[in-house]
């Protein structure tokens, strides 16, 4: 499992990085082929590490690549 989420971490990471370092959680959803728990995951972990800031917006969270 955590070599999963590490992997999906990466396709965050990449598609952040693609889509002009931010996207709110829903659009990460919806575009990032894995389950949504595994996303879930994935976007703690890279908190937790300092990769991305979450900003809670209109009930959604927007998510920020940290440079």
């Amino acid at each position: 499992m955590i070599t999963e989420i590490g992997i999906v971490a990466g396709d965050i990471w990449h598609y952040l990085d693609e889509h002009d370092k931010e996207c709110m959680l829903s659009e990460l959803i919806a575009n990032i082929e894995k389950s949504r728990e595994n996303i879930l995951m994935s976007i703690g972990w890279l908190a937790r590490e300092g990769h991305v800031r979450l900003e809670e917006k209109n009930g959604d969270y927007k998510v920020t690549l940290r440079q």
